[in-house]
């Protein structure tokens, strides 16, 4: 799904895009998410990013899965009694 996204950019960028879009015959929005992409791509490669290690951390969680399984039941059966009173 596309989002709005809103930003005061210099008018000798906006027309180097509109400019570029014409010449390569897509959209704007095209060579936007294009440009960032490519940026992105780059500055990974540069700083030897590891996504994995950014976003995939569940596992180095301090407690046992089994702790984090039994806490999440307490709370659950807790919230049951209540209601159930």
């Amino acid at each position: 799904m596309d989002k709005v996204f809103s930003a005061r950019v210099d008018e000798s960028v906006i027309e180097r895009i509109g400019s570029l879009a014409r010449r390569l015959r897509t959209s704007k929005k095209r060579i936007i998410e294009s440009a960032v992409q490519t940026y992105a791509a780059r500055i990974d490669q540069e700083e030897k990013f590891d996504v994995f290690a950014h976003t995939c951390g569940a596992w180095r969680r301090k407690e046992p899965a089994g702790q984090i399984v039994e806490d999440a039941r307490t709370a659950f059966r807790n919230a049951m009694e209540r209601h159930r009173k």
